[in-house]
């Protein structure tokens, strides 16, 4: 490689870009590099810093492409000067680095985690600080397009496209490998656009992918177009991204770029690159693609006083934003505990996010009611959830049903069964064995616009997403309510004939610290069919579980409460009402608790919480007030499962009610096993909460 710019040879002139833009919004994101790293850190006014220098040219350029009316872009925290060429603002982008109000978080993220919601043109998912989680909501903005083109009808996503731009490092997570099957498999719009520096912080990219070439590795990838080139060529780097976009939106299938470029600062601000050889650091000084833009361009397509004008304008323009942030307030601290969920005005009216679900893109479903209606025979858990699930699909031409197995199997509890015959495979659906690709695909295609319903077949089986289920559920707080991803997920767990540490897990209690998620646990068939029906078209991301022992129990069985039962969430359902004392549990646990009241004969209140978030204070503070005594039931571990806080609850605003300490039945600290006698041995039952409400009565 030629490390005098002026040996570069002279690539053909890419026709659709326009070279004095390149220049501003390169020296705009070098300008606010320079400042952030001289003036700003040390200063602390800026905490964090991630410089792109290096990368801006070949991210200004990418911009340049994505003019689609729903072009996507999963983004990482380098990705600043790309955001610049679509849109961001100098006082946007200073703004969120400097923590002031107008940033893309109000100050709740680090600054360089951006965001840019737009439902015309090219819109920018909510960067996170997490490596590698960006490609597969990448993935599912893709599907999304591909959904609005066939199924909706929607033209403008006819020819737009998705982009996941990412480090080499990238390239050694879950989340690539996941989205690069997704996408390969079902042929999606998806460039996966990658900017390889050599470096993952200090590790170098022979340790990230073998020979450190994830493009030649990937050169037999069924499927995938795979393109390869200097990013340091500032012309021909051109060629290659205008190449590789067309081809990705002209419907060839996914595609790969990769882009060779020199990092020319640290990974951060407070990284001095003293892995780094002198040497090293100095070729690396010596290929800045800015430089050679410089060469390339003067005076062959610029003369000196067009570049000159361009690049001192810019300068001018981010000194300027600096002294208008300077000026601006910090965030209220009054606001920070809002838009962990969603919320309304002060006039009753939602206050939508700007992007992501059904409801900011003005989509209208039927009005529910919380007063069933029953109709029919009884009918057990599991054809109540499928009944609902095709009612929704039914009324809601936006939703989408998808998991391992979903599809013509119906699913492994039968949930789904005879749901693709009748909606079609782009609305029922199977995917690789992958939880990661298959709630990362869903956040993409929530913030697209739709209500995706993806199913984790088993509950332990949704750790493998954790990243992307934490992320989608601080979406709405981290981008103070710009973004949101409401979503379904599906999740059957717990107890069946036997357990094991696999299949029969519960640990709700994890979702409850998963901030941003609502918790659905219901007990029954009726309440199974409000709750989903109003986790369906609500705006917020709902964990539903369907616990195995009650699919097909008989006790869980209720008549069909009809089409348009919906209940409201943390809202419980008193099952039993009497004096004795309090018995407060959920799910599973439910049922044994009421035949132990009918056992004992206590006379008892029996509370069925059905959601835990959120869940119902007031009803258990009045039953507690009322009775004096709490026995609670759950099938989670004792330690820190969801009892503690209930309990914690009740000794702080009802202490002076209480008649007798609070107990709590639960499962001892052990995973669930699996020969039935030992899962006997360790799981409440109803011999055991027997004697619990016998000995509680009694104090």
């Amino acid at each position: 490689m030629a490390a005098n710019p002026q040996e570069l040879p002279q690539a053909p002139q890419p026709i659709s870009v326009d070279w004095r833009a390149v220049v501003y919004q390169v020296t705009a994101a070098r300008a606010l590099d320079e400042l952030e790293e001289s003036t700003l850190l040390p200063a602390r006014k800026v905490l964090y810093q991630f410089s792109a220098r290096g990368h801006e040219v070949t991210q200004v350029l990418l911009g340049t492409q994505l003019t689609g009316e729903r072009d996507g872009v999963g983004a990482y925290y380098r990705s600043r000067p790309l955001l610049l060429g679509l849109g961001l603002t100098l006082d946007e982008a200073l703004a969120s680095t400097m923590m002031r109000v107008g940033g893309m978080s109000e100050g709740r993220d680090i600054g360089v985690v951006f965001n840019l919601p737009r439902r015309h043109g090219a819109c920018v998912l909510p960067v996170c600080g997490g490596v590698g989680t960006q490609y597969t909501p990448a993935g599912g903005w893709a599907q999304a397009l591909r959904y609005r083109r066939d199924v909706l009808g929607d033209a403008a996503a006819a020819h737009s496209i998705a982009v996941a731009h990412g480090g080499d490092a990238s390239t050694a997570t879950n989340g690539f490998w996941a989205a690069l099957n997704i996408a390969t498999t079902e042929r999606l719009p998806l460039l996966f656009y990658i900017e390889d520096n050599g470096y993952g912080i200090s590790v170098p990219t022979r340790l990230q992918t073998p020979g450190g070439d994830i493009a030649r590795n990937l050169a037999a990838f069924r499927g995938l177009t795979v393109q390869d080139g200097d990013g340091a060529d500032p012309l021909a780097a051109a060629a290659l991204i205008e190449a590789a976009v067309r081809g990705v939106r002209a419907g060839n299938g996914p595609a790969l770029l990769r882009l060779v470029v020199p990092r020319l600062s640290g990974h951060s601000g407070q990284d001095t690159q003293a892995y780094k050889e002198a040497a090293a650091i100095e070729a690396e000084r010596a290929r800045d693609p800015w430089l050679r833009l410089h060469a390339q361009l003067v005076p062959a397509i610029l003369n000196a006083d067009e570049w000159n004008a361009e690049a001192e304008r810019a300068r001018v323009a981010v000194a300027a934003a600096l002294a208008r942030i300077e000026q601006r307030a910090a965030p209220d601290v009054a606001r920070v505990r809002r838009y962990v969920f969603a919320e309304t005005t002060a006039d009753g009216l939602p206050d939508l996010q700007l992007q992501g679900g059904i409801w900011a893109e003005g989509a209208q479903l039927p009005q529910g009611s919380d007063e069933p209606r029953p109709q029919g025979p009884r009918i057990n858990l599991i054809t109540a959830v499928r009944r609902t699930l095709q009612r929704e699909l039914e009324v809601n031409p936006r939703m989408l049903v998808f998991g391992e197995d979903v599809g013509r199997k119906g699913g492994v509890h039968a949930a789904t069964l005879g749901l693709q015959e009748k909606f079609g495979g782009a609305r029922v659906f199977d995917t690789s064995l992958s939880e990661e690709g298959i709630i990362g695909r869903a956040v993409g295609m929530a913030a697209a616009g739709l209500m995706p319903v993806p199913e984790i077949q088993f509950r332990k089986y949704a750790d493998p997403a954790a990243e992307q289920l934490n992320d989608c559920g601080t979406m709405r707080w981290r981008t103070a309510n710009r973004f949101a991803a409401p979503m379904v997920v599906r999740i059957p767990g717990g107890f069946f004939k036997c357990g094991d540490p696999w299949h029969s897990q519960s640990n709700e209690v994890e979702w409850l610290h998963g901030i941003g998620w609502r918790l659905a646990m219901p007990s029954n068939a009726a309440d199974a069919v409000g709750l989903l029906r109003s986790a369906l078209r609500g705006n917020d991301p709902t964990i539903f579980f369907e616990h195995r022992a009650l699919l097909d129990a008989a006790w869980a069985r209720r008549p069909y409460p009809g089409d348009d039962f919906v209940l409201p969430f943390g809202k419980a359902s008193l099952l039993r009402e009497g004096a004795a004392l309090s018995v407060v549990s959920w799910g599973a646990m439910v049922e044994r608790c009421e035949i132990a009241l009918q056992r004992t004969g206590i006379c008892a209140d029996l509370l069925d919480l059905r959601t835990l978030c959120p869940w119902d204070r007031q009803a258990t503070l009045a039953s507690v007030r009322k009775t004096g005594r709490c026995l609670i039931v759950h099938e989670d571990n004792l330690t820190a499962g969801f009892g503690a806080e209930i309990a914690a609850v009740l000794a702080k605003d009802a202490f002076f009610d209480l008649d007798a300490p609070i107990e709590r039945l639960a499962l001892p600290d052990v995973p669930s096993p699996h020969c039935p006698a030992l899962l006997d041995a360790v799981l409440p039952g109803v011999e055991t909460i027997a004697r619990a409400l016998a000995d509680l009565a009694a104090v």
